[in-house]
């Protein structure tokens, strides 16, 4: 089982997969879809899910600060 899968580690890492972090907070599912689908011009639920954030990061030029933070 995986840190992410136990739910003792609750921070928001760059190693997580977009998957995890929806999983984990179903909220942030919004938040992608309205703000990074419209600034990348890709859905990152449909094309990115298995990425980490920060391979989405790198991907889409998407600052990883502001994307974890």
């Amino acid at each position: 089982m995986s840190k992410f899968e136990s739910g003792k580690d609750r921070r928001i890492t760059p190693d997580m997969t977009v998957l995890n972090l929806i999983d984990r907070y179903r909220e942030t599912e919004v938040v992608f879809r309205k703000y990074y689908d419209e600034q990348v011009g890709i859905c990152i639920c449909c094309q990115a899910l298995f990425d980490t954030l920060k391979g989405v990061s790198e991907k889409c030029g998407i600052d990883l600060k502001r994307l974890i933070g």
